[in-house]
């Protein structure tokens, strides 16, 4: 009822233009949702909004929540609709009544849907993306000064490059190629921090005398051959992530995951054949699709093509008789972004994501 009234409302008041970021409640939305330890704000957003990362908006119109990040597991959250038919979340009673000065108040604010990195940082990989020009251009590992072929804290390594003394380097080891599976081109180089340390001792490469720098903050065997770049590069992201829908014309595929599984969800990392040169930002959310299974006309009636006979396939191609739909199963915010290619944090999922997932404007 109280989404049908919505609606009345809105069809009564708003002009003829509308607004691109307004609010679409779901059709299933609860009245009431119970805090649950864990739960993010895009999560509870995505309990009620069709469009969870415009939930400032859901928490803008309560001066009773001056920090909707200070809700608390057990916290009782209603939505209700204001005066101009607009959702919004209240913690208790949902019988507000807003003075005229707050009603101003709120009618000038203009948030903007944001996301803080503390939120999501645990689950950030600090990897990199570099073409293989720039990587035979950057400095590397060897050696060390125990002679061992991999190092761990505590040990020197040196760097054929003349570094800056004091200067704090993360150490990356080289991944696999990005490979784009619709164009087949290489999109660049997977590189995975393994470790960072400080330069102890700057080179002279003119007279062939390496760098040192003294290992302290190994993740993983650090080995000769290992890239070194200084850790204001690569490292850094904004303590605030501004989300919004990525472009409408935007389509592309999952091409990867950063911790190379076969299925991923929640939090996840993947890697997506899409970046600057199709004006994808920092920030953007993508919907994840996935095409549903394949069918094909036989004898017996339907079947899906991954079940089917030899015959049936070869008849068929090993395709599908239908142009069968592509489902929403997830959504993921990008937070990197390189020339081809971009790096996603997966927010939501319905079912595990895996390579070849498209992914679209919201």
């Amino acid at each position: 009822m109280l989404i049908r009234i919505f609606s009345l409302i809105l069809g009564l008041t708003l002009s003829v233009s509308i607004l691109a970021d307004e609010l679409t409640i779901k059709s299933d939305a609860p009245k009431s949702y119970i805090v649950k330890k864990g739960d993010t704000l895009w999560d509870i957003s995505g309990v009620f909004l069709k469009q969870p990362w415009l939930w400032p908006k859901l928490w803008r119109l309560n001066p009773e929540i001056n920090n909707p990040h200070l809700i608390y597991p057990g916290d009782e959250l209603r939505l209700v609709f204001d005066e101009n038919g607009q959702p919004m979340l209240v913690k208790g009673k949902p019988e507000l009544k807003w003075s005229p000065k707050i009603r101003k108040q709120l009618k000038d604010q203009n948030p903007v849907s944001t996301l803080p990195l503390h939120a999501i940082a645990p689950y950030i990989r600090y990897d990199s993306v570099k073409s293989l020009a720039e990587l035979e251009a950057l400095p590397y590992i060897i050696g060390s000064d125990e002679g061992y072929k991999s190092s761990i804290d505590g040990f020197k390594v040196y760097i054929n490059s003349d570094l800056t003394i004091g200067q704090s380097y993360g150490i990356y080891n080289k991944g696999d190629a990005i490979v784009d599976p619709e164009t087949n081109e290489n999109l660049g180089y997977n590189i995975q921090l393994v470790g960072t340390g400080k330069a102890t001792q700057t080179g002279d490469m003119s007279k062939k005398q390496p760098s040192t720098i003294y290992i302290d903050g190994a993740t993983r065997e650090i080995r000769s051959g290992a890239f070194v770049i200084p850790v204001n590069k690569d490292q850094q992201f904004p303590s605030i992530f501004t989300m919004r829908a990525a472009p409408e014309e935007l389509s592309g595929l999952i091409v990867s995951s950063l911790a190379k599984l076969r299925e991923f969800a929640k939090f996840d990392v993947v890697m997506i054949n899409k970046g600057q040169s199709q004006n994808l930002q920092v920030g953007d959310v993508l919907t994840v699709k996935r095409k549903s299974p394949a069918v094909v006309e036989t004898d017996n009636g339907p079947q899906y093509t991954e079940d089917t006979s030899r015959w049936n396939k070869l008849s068929s191609n090993n395709l599908s008789d239908y142009d069968m739909p592509a489902e929403a199963i997830g959504q993921v915010m990008v937070f990197r972004v390189y020339d081809k290619v971009s790096m996603a944090l997966i927010l939501n999922s319905e079912t595990p994501l895996r390579v070849l997932d498209g992914v679209t404007a919201p």
